[in-house]
C-alpha cells in the first residue's frame, strides 16, 4: 500500500468511497451525494497547508481510502486546530488501511505546525473511536443529538490529539 497526497485525478475514487457512506450509513452528516465537480473542488481546497491523502494499492492503483485535514472553525484564533476525516472503502476495512492513513495524517499535521487535531465521530461509531484511540486520540466529550439523519438523532463523540 502506498500513501500519497490526493490529486484531482483521485476525485472520482474518493467520491465513490464517500458517497457510499452518504447513501448507506450515518457517519457523514451529508444528506446528498457529492458530484464529481464538488469532489474536485474539495481536493483543491486541501492543497497546501491542510492536505488530503489517499491509500493506494500498489498492485493495481486502486484507492482503498482517504483522509484529510480541514479547518476546525473560521475565526483566526482557531487556525492551529484542524479536524480530521477518514474513510476506507468497505472492501478494504480490517486490513490496517485506516490506521495507516490516520497515523500519516497526524504526522502531516505535526509537520505543518498544527497544535491539535479534533475528530467528530458520529453516532457512537465504535470502530472509528477505537481507531482514533489507537493513534493517540482521547475522548473529550459527547455532543448529544446534534444531527438527524434518516429519522435518527445522532450524538457526536469528540476526540482530540494534542500534537505539541
Amino acid at each position: 500500500m502506498l500513501l500519497r497526497n490526493a490529486t484531482v485525478a483521485d476525485a472520482e475514487a474518493i467520491r465513490t468511497i464517500y458517497n457510499h457512506e452518504v447513501e448507506t450509513s450515518l457517519v457523514t452528516f451529508d444528506l446528498v451525494p457529492r458530484s464529481l465537480a464538488d469532489q474536485q473542488d474539495w481536493v483543491r481546497e486541501r492543497e497546501g497547508a491542510l492536505g488530503a491523502i489517499v491509500a493506494e494499492r500498489k498492485s493495481d492503483g486502486e484507492i482503498l481510502g482517504f483522509a484529510s485535514l480541514s479547518p476546525y472553525r473560521s475565526r483566526p484564533a482557531y487556525n492551529t486546530t484542524v479536524e480530521n476525516s477518514i474513510y476506507v472503502s468497505e472492501s478494504a476495512r480490517g486490513f490496517g488501511v485506516g490506521k495507516a492513513l490516520l497515523e500519516e495524517l497526524v504526522t502531516m499535521a505535526k509537520g505543518r505546525g498544527f497544535h491539535t487535531v479534533l475528530a467528530h465521530i458520529a453516532g457512537g461509531h465504535e470502530a472509528s473511536i477505537a481507531l482514533h484511540h489507537s493513534v493517540g486520540f482521547a475522548v473529550v466529550g459527547v455532543q448529544k443529538e446534534v444531527g438527524r439523519m434518516f429519522g435518527t438523532w445522532l450524538d457526536v463523540t469528540v476526540m482530540q490529539h494534542m500534537l505539541g
